[in-house]
């Protein structure tokens, strides 16, 4: 079968307002003067590890639902600048959206607007399995509707990955996309004991490959029952704001993986991606390239 889509990522299209705030948390005030602007701008997860991927030379196709919305336009607008190939279905909720309020030292708190989704709704069957079958992987966000899609890319024979974010290890509505994915991300921010939690993940389910990104300590790679400490890459400017890290890291990981590198390649790899998009402000679309990536990688190995 022919594989015309190095990635299909499904789900995790929408709109974020960036509010650079004076510090985290934010104290009670009836009112902040926000010098640095409020703007709102396309990019959420799936968006940014789109992005990532074509910025390093992968062949990236983007399926999620949106509004007829100015927010869906801004999202659609993206893709088209970017060049990344986009299957909008129609969300008569709307496109979704975040507030995210950024600290001085990059750090930040992210507002969604859930409204914008419903545990119904679903992608289109047949979409689907088209996309999936031309594809050598498919990412996963974990939105609605990809849940219900698991088992049809399952049936595909396509291999998948997915970013459990910040889950705590007990939430229950992480479990199909932690089960199901043959490369699972994760941070470590709310796990108590991030190794029990990524052996549980390759225990009961599909995985691989297990990453648990820890910031500014690096990541923490499971794979073949072993568990390796990634040292972190430093960043090569000022770190001004870390939304979108966990996004390259994805990104750049996928790219060493899809290339058959090593899985310890592949996390380098995450760290230089994630590192340098701390260095980026985040009312910027911009990702590290190919070129830069494997530059800095050979100066670190």
């Amino acid at each position: 079968m022919s594989r015309e889509i190095d990635v299909l990522v499904l789900g995790g299209a929408g709109v974020d307002t960036i509010v650079y705030v004076p510090r985290l948390p934010l104290p009670y005030a009836d009112s902040y003067m926000i010098e640095q602007g409020i703007r709102t701008r396309a990019g959420q997860t799936g968006d940014f590890v789109a992005l990532g991927l074509a910025a390093l030379g992968l062949r990236v196709h983007h399926l999620d639902l949106l509004g007829d919305d100015p927010e869906g336009d801004l999202v659609r607008a993206l893709h088209e600048e970017k060049g990344i190939a986009l299957t909008a279905i129609p969300q008569p909720a709307g496109t979704k959206r975040a507030v995210n309020l950024v600290g001085p030292d990059g750090r930040r708190l992210s507002l969604y607007d859930v409204s914008r989704s419903h545990p119904d709704d679903r992608f289109p069957e047949t979409t689907v399995r088209t996309l999936a079958g031309a594809s050598r992987h498919v990412h996963v966000a974990i939105t609605q509707p990809a849940a219900h899609a698991l088992p049809l890319l399952r049936e595909s024979g396509t291999t998948v990955s997915t970013d459990l974010h910040d889950w705590d290890g007990e939430n229950p509505y992480h479990e199909p996309f932690a089960y199901e994915a043959d490369v699972v991300f994760l941070s470590t921010t709310a796990l108590p004991n991030p190794e029990r939690t990524m052996r549980r993940i390759t225990e009961r389910g599909r995985a691989e490959v297990v990453v648990a990104t820890a910031g500014a300590k690096g990541a923490y790679l499971l794979t073949d029952d072993e568990l390796t400490h990634i040292p972190p890459a430093a960043p090569p400017a000022p770190v001004v704001d870390t939304n979108g890290a966990g996004d390259a890291f994805a990104a750049a990981f996928l790219y060493g993986w899809l290339n058959r590198e090593t899985p310890e390649r592949a996390a380098l790899y995450g760290t230089i991606a994630g590192a340098h998009a701390c260095t980026v402000p985040a009312t910027e679309a911009e990702s590290m390239s190919r070129e830069e990536l494997l530059a800095v990688s050979a100066r670190r190995s």
